[in-house]
């Protein structure tokens, strides 16, 4: 959700950027271990990012996974605000809840909020971002495997010696685990000369990435291949190279899927070619059970990872993938995951 720029209406948005959405919850679940058996355990989900596609997906999947645990899960929005999120993490703790799931953020700026939660007996599990507390368990995407799966498809398509560009922006957990597999591949690959670097978060990523992405495509005509490692970079890497008319000659790799990535994708002559990903919507699962673990008195383990796949162009057209639903289908892998799972917690 955008502020608007309308002076009478800057005090009830102020008021609606920190009131959560509030999901239905249903009744206990018979057989499940206290506070479960009995329902209506309340949960807030707190973003950083709630614009794009994945972060939408993971919002769902995890309302999908509350309301079958029974869960009163009270969503907050990001807005890319560390000021704002901590806010709202406090709001959260004063309403009462049992549980957080902190969806991404600026560590130095949660650290100190989260151990107040945790003070108060809340538990807490963090999805890409690293607050250093062992006792918040960290849920990551494979972040390692996932640019290894991508970057073994840009040597497999374009050989160990190319120029590349490079969009990254560093301080958000994800994004730093991937950057150190580019570094590394780098250093395997001397015959990769990587021309140019930019990158940015904001409440139109796409956007902003593809300005800058123009003048680096006119400034380094020898770019060949473009690493991305976030479907809004791709995407914005991907609309300056149609808008330069370039698409032909530059071949985009990602990380991340949703349905609107891959029509990108499968779009004939687009220069988004490959990503690795997980489904978001089963890391927003994944997200809740863990803290229903935790709150059920069981440990989901410290370190929760769901593995990725690797989703190239040929996989999309030849296995006539158009939709998200369409990938869990032919991708048994991507369609759900074991982690932080348990016989009592309902699908």
């Amino acid at each position: 959700m955008k502020l608007r720029s309308i002076t009478l209406a800057i005090a009830l948005l102020a008021g609606a950027a920190l009131a959560p959405q509030t999901a239905a919850y249903a009744a206990g679940i018979p057989g499940a271990p206290a506070p479960f058996d009995k329902g209506g355990v309340r949960v807030a989900l707190i973003n950083y990012l709630s614009s794009g596609d994945f972060f939408q997906a993971y919002e769902a999947g995890a309302q999908q996974q509350a309301k079958a645990l029974g869960i009163d899960l009270r969503i907050f929005e990001g807005r890319q605000n560390a000021a704002e999120q901590r806010e709202q993490i406090q709001q959260a703790i004063n309403s009462g809840v049992k549980g957080i799931v902190i969806n991404h953020g600026l560590p130095e700026s949660l650290k100190d909020v989260v151990q107040q939660a945790l003070d108060k007996g809340i538990k807490v599990v963090a999805f890409d971002v690293n607050v250093d507390n062992p006792k918040v368990p960290q849920i990551e995407q494979s972040d390692h495997q996932l640019a290894d799966l991508v970057l073994n498809q840009v040597i497999k398509d374009n050989g160990p010696a190319f120029s590349a560009g490079y969009v990254y922006v560093a301080g958000f957990a994800p994004l730093d685990r991937r950057n150190e597999i580019w570094t590394a591949f780098k250093a395997a690959h001397p015959q990769v000369k990587e021309k140019a670097q930019w990158g940015a978060v904001d409440d139109q990523t796409a956007a902003s990435v593809a300005n800058q992405a123009s003048a680096v495509y006119r400034a380094h005509p020898d770019i060949s291949v473009v690493f991305a490692p976030y479907d809004e970079f791709a995407r914005g890497a991907s609309l300056a190279a149609d808008e330069a008319g370039i698409a032909s000659k530059i071949k985009i790799y990602s990380a991340d899927i949703s349905t609107s990535d891959i029509e990108a994708i499968r779009k004939p002559g687009s220069a988004w070619v490959a990503t690795a990903a997980t489904n978001p919507a089963v890391i927003g699962e994944v997200s809740v059970r863990a803290v229903s673990l935790l709150l059920a008195g069981q440990d989901p383990g410290h370190q929760i990872v769901v593995e990725p796949v690797l989703i190239t162009r040929n996989d999309l057209v030849s296995n006539d993938i158009k939709t998200i639903a369409d990938l869990g289908e032919k991708f048994p892998a991507f369609h759900a995951s074991n982690a932080a799972q348990a016989s009592w917690i309902p699908h």
